[in-house]
């Protein structure tokens, strides 16, 4: 969230109404501004609101807005910036639409939204390790509805692209952030059960199975070349489903982010360390859990080749174990990889086929797509089998 300022403008012009809803009066939005700048108050001198131009999906993200404009806490006018996130429960996202009416409230209560909210009313900015930051909340405002509305300070992030020391860094201090005893305190702050059989019985069940196991998937000009010869591997994989997610749920369970992709890891502007952002999927999951985005993440989305993917990964699970060990967790190293390896299969190899994509003209940059996330099934099925006992 790079933060862009208000030009100077007419005195006393208030137009927020991309917020709709989710506006607050004046003297309200003032009280922010002075919390923000940590001062006792300030006068509010104009204000705007624009819809965040950002569009990759989240069902658990119903809006994103920008309010900027300029404040004068006794030593003249000038800007300030804030970032607003409407968060909810995902029966109020267009993605929910889409699941069966027998599902409908089976489904409804599979994902727990309130860790976003919660977490930002909280200390967790102090019990963070060193290196990793939060944005700070001004306003947390629950709703009965079953949404959420944070209004938070804008980040100034670096724009350097990711290189492999990136990669490495980040993976040591999402494994410092697993292994703090004080994190780990706030783990569990979602009260809404979570359980990994409600993934494999949800989502698997339903969208990864069905074209999984159809013969028309595999003849598919985007599937058969990438993908032909893993057939075999993923039905395996999808005939041993409920195992595999009993030895998920019996594993060490630590702190972890969530979606910790590095859309979610904001590089720091001085360049070294991260402002974490969207905790929607916190809670505790296997150490190493967090891997799985860290490696995958820009791949699936069509910002990273695959390529390097099994020798990024290897440094990426040293620098993460060091991070346990770091704060004082001991995990023997085939416990660490066999958390990857499971959770990867799980949440990234099995439902890596390009389904969302068959009924579209197979350009040549679906395709490469296409390649792409067959490389991310041949590691996750490769460290799989690696790592059984």
């Amino acid at each position: 969230m790079k933060a862009t300022f208000a030009s100077d403008g007419p005195t006393g012009v208030h137009e927020r109404a991309p917020l709709g809803a989710d506006d607050v009066g004046d003297d309200e939005l003032a009280a922010m501004v002075a919390d923000l700048w940590r001062v006792p108050s300030v006068e509010l001198v104009d204000s705007a609101a624009e819809v965040v131009d950002y569009h990759v999906p989240s069902i658990l993200t119903g809006a994103r807005t920008w309010v900027r404009g300029r404040a004068d806490a006794g030593d003249g006018p000038r800007a300030f910036t804030l970032f607003v996130k409407r968060v909810h429960h995902w029966r109020h996202s267009p993605a929910f639409a889409f699941v069966p009416p027998e599902l409908g409230e089976w489904a409804a209560a599979s994902v727990p939204w309130r860790a976003e909210p919660l977490l930002y009313a909280s200390d967790l900015a102090e019990r963070l390790p060193e290196g990793l930051t939060m944005p700070r909340a001004v306003r947390v405002d629950e709703r009965p509805d079953e949404t959420a509305v944070i209004w938070m300070e804008a980040v100034e992030a670096s724009g350097e692209p990711w290189t492999r020391e990136t990669y490495v860094e980040a993976a040591g201090l999402l494994g410092r952030l697993s292994g703090s005893p004080r994190v780990d305190e706030l783990a569990g702050i979602d009260p809404l059960p979570w359980h990994v059989q409600s993934f494999i019985h949800g989502r698997v069940a339903h969208t990864v199975l069905p074209g999984l196991l159809d013969d028309a998937t595999w003849r598919h000009e985007l599937v058969a070349p990438c993908f032909g010869d893993l057939r075999g591997r993923l039905t395996a994989v999808a005939d041993h489903l409920d195992a595999l997610g009993e030895e998920f749920a019996r594993m060490p369970h630590r702190a972890a982010h969530g979606d910790a992709c590095p859309n979610n890891l904001l590089r720091h502007a001085s360049g070294g360390g991260f402002t974490l952002i969207d905790f929607g999927f916190w809670r505790p999951q296997p150490v190493g859990y967090d891997l799985s985005q860290l490696l995958v993440g820009d791949i699936q989305i069509g910002q990273r080749d695959a390529a390097d993917l099994p020798e990024l990964a290897e440094a990426c699970l040293t620098s993460y174990g060091a991070g346990l060990a770091a704060e004082g967790v001991e995990v023997p190293d085939d416990v660490l990889r066999r958390c990857h390896a499971v959770s990867l299969a799980l949440f990234n190899g099995l439902p890596s086929l390009p389904m969302e994509h068959l009924g579209e003209e197979p350009t040549a940059a679906l395709h490469d797509w296409a390649l792409q996330r067959s490389r991310i099934a041949r590691y996750a099925l490769d460290v799989l089998e690696r790592t059984e006992a």
